[in-house]
């Protein structure tokens, strides 16, 4: 099939480089070669704007799947840090019992039930993602922890020497930061 006007492919692609071609070949008067030489600008303009109009669209949907993909791998990040307290106050109150009450018989089973708990809820934060972070002897670092206080220390200045209340990630965002004491130097 060809185009009946100028005898060309009708498949072919109309490029500045085959219009300026076709209009060489032709014989033709200054206004027509300038007036033809306008169209292959035109044309080429267009060209060039639906090349950055793909690519705007083909970023828009790249930046809405990566969108939608946080949002399913994050959906919980809420209800993850408000159950984090939970989890704080499940472990001061087993450390809270003394070596006697945890050999009483009768507190045995309720520390046992207690126990059984703690592991299921670590159980859980393991199967989406949340991961305490290690804190006490590493330095300090302010993307995970937080400072409360300095403590003197023969430590190196820096480094975490206590922890006041774990902090936990999920996945690769930070959930709660670690609240920590940092040694600083003695004297």
């Amino acid at each position: 099939m060809t185009n009946i006007e100028n005898d060309t492919p009708a498949d072919e692609a109309l490029t500045p480089e085959n219009v300026a071609a076709e209009a060489d070949a032709t014989e033709t008067t200054p206004g027509e070669t300038d007036e033809a030489a306008k169209l292959a600008e035109q044309l080429a303009a267009v060209q060039q704007d639906l090349l950055y109009a793909r690519a705007e669209t083909q970023n828009v949907r790249r930046r809405a799947e990566k969108e939608v993909a946080d949002a399913h791998a994050y959906a919980a990040t809420k209800f993850a840090r408000d159950i984090l307290s939970v989890a704080d106050n499940l472990g001061r109150a087993l450390a809270a019992l003394t070596p006697e009450q945890r050999e009483d018989e009768g507190i045995k089973p309720l520390l046992t039930g207690l126990e059984a708990t703690e592991r299921e809820l670590l159980s859980v934060f393991e199967r989406h993602g949340i991961t305490r972070i290690a804190a006490v002897g590493l330095p300090l670092d302010p993307n995970q922890h937080q400072a409360m206080l300095e403590i003197p220390s023969d430590k190196e200045p820096g480094t975490i020497v206590q922890e006041m209340q774990a902090g936990y990630m999920m996945k690769d965002r930070l959930l709660r930061p670690a609240m920590v004491g940092v040694a600083k130097a003695a004297g």
